[in-house]
Parts: structure tokens; sequence; C-alpha cells
């Protein structure tokens, strides 16, 4: 049985600076495992991205990062485009899953577009985010077939 680790501090969300993106890139390393067993695969963007894409999303939105205990421990990313806001790389350290810190995550990712359309996906077979998203007043949209075994679903929640 996995053991929860327990934090000493109160974890803070603050944006991120540039400095974080190469330790917020392993965590999503690390967070995308358990996607990754969804489908017995490591072939996945998440798990393929490098620093210099992560630094481009940085240049283009907000990436902000959870802390607890001097170290990252989840992070989002979002950017707008045409009006519509992006939302992207929501991770929570598996350890510190299950705590209310991925849907904290959204909710201070959301303000910081005020009165926006906010735009995400999630695979259909990733079921508590699908649960998450949709307890937060996100709505299925659209759903569209990768392989055979991958099919994303699109959400929205217009503010």
């Amino acid at each position: 049985m996995k053991m929860k680790i327990q934090t000493m501090n109160k974890p803070v969300i603050v944006k991120a600076c540039l400095e974080d993106l190469q330790e917020i890139l392993q965590l999503q390393y690390l967070a995308y495992q358990s996607e990754a067993a969804l489908f017995g695969s490591n072939d996945i963007p998440p798990l393929k991205q490098t620093i210099d894409e992560v630094i481009e999303e940085y240049h283009k939105g907000v990436i902000l990062k959870l802390v607890a205990d001097n170290k990252i421990i989840g992070s989002i990313r979002a950017w707008q485009t045409e009006g519509t806001v992006q939302v992207g790389k929501l991770m929570v350290h598996p350890d510190y899953r299950h705590c209310g810190y991925g849907t904290k995550l959204l909710n201070e990712i959301e303000s910081y577009f005020p009165q926006k359309r906010f735009v995400l996906f999630t695979s259909t077979r990733s079921i508590n985010n699908l649960r998450m998203y949709q307890r937060m007043g996100y709505k299925e949209f659209e759903r569209k077939s990768i392989t055979a075994e991958l099919e994303f679903v699109f959400l929205e929640k217009i503010i």
C-alpha cells in the first residue's frame, strides 16, 4: 500500500519562472506514468515533451506551480487563442493525489483569465480526470478517436 506524504507546510500556488521548468518537466514525466499505464505504452505526448517545448509554452501563456516542502508537487498550463483559453498539463505528484490539489490548480488558472471560455481534453480512460472536470463545471463538447485504443474527450467551461 502506497503511503501518502504528509506535508509540513501549506502548499502554495504561484506562477512558475523559467528556472522551474526543468523541475516541472521532471514532475510531468513522473505524473503522466499513470496515464501511460492506462494504455500500456509510454508513447504519449506528455512523456515525449522536451524542455524547449515547455519553454515555448511558458512564453505563450501561464504556467503555475504548486509548491510544498520546498519542491514542486503540481503544475498546470494555459494560454489564450482567439478568445478561448486552452488548459493543459494539469498534474500532481502521485504521492500528493486525491487531496484536492488538482481542483485548486484548475481554479487558480481560471482566475488568470476572467470571463473566458476554457477548453481542455483528456482520454476517455481517465475516469478520475473526467469526474473532476465535470464536477468543476466543464461539459463535453467533442470526442476524437486518435487510435483504436485512444479517444480524447474535449470539455469546455464558460465563465
